[in-house]
C-alpha cells in the first residue's frame, strides 16, 4: 500500500471519533516535506478559529525541523489564546505521534492549552 494511501486510512480512522465542537475544538495537523501546517477547528460550526504553518513570512527562511514545528506550536498558541480556546481534542491528521508532530503538540500544550 502506498504510503500517502495508509496515512489517508488512519486519519479517516481516527476522524470517526475525533470530533471538534465549540466548547473543545479540534486541533488539526498536516505536514508535507518542506512544511507543517496545523489549524484549530470547530467541525459543528464549520469554522477555522486559529491557524499557523512554517509558511509564515517569520517562519519562511527556515527548515523543518523539530524545532521550527514547536515554533509555529507556539504560534498557534498564542492565536487560539486571542480567539478564547482553552481546550482541544488533538488530530494527529495520521502521522506518527513523534518527531515534529509531537514537537508541535508540546509546545502548544506548554503554551497553555489543554489536550
Amino acid at each position: 500500500m502506498a504510503r500517502r494511501v495508509a496515512r489517508d486510512r488512519r486519519h479517516r480512522r481516527v476522524r470517526k471519533k475525533v470530533h471538534g465542537t465549540a466548547a473543545r475544538p479540534r486541533l488539526a495537523v498536516f505536514k508535507s516535506n518542506r512544511y507543517i501546517y496545523a489549524q484549530i477547528i470547530d467541525d459543528e460550526g464549520c469554522r477555522t478559529l486559529a491557524t499557523a504553518s512554517s509558511q509564515e513570512p517569520s517562519l519562511r527562511g527556515k527548515t523543518l525541523t523539530i524545532e521550527s514545528a514547536a515554533e509555529v506550536g507556539k504560534l498557534l498558541a498564542q492565536r487560539a489564546e486571542e480567539a478564547k480556546v482553552a481546550e482541544v481534542v488533538f488530530d494527529r491528521g495520521g502521522y506518527p505521534f513523534h518527531g515534529r508532530v509531537k514537537a508541535l503538540a508540546d509546545a502548544v500544550r506548554e503554551a497553555g492549552v489543554k489536550f
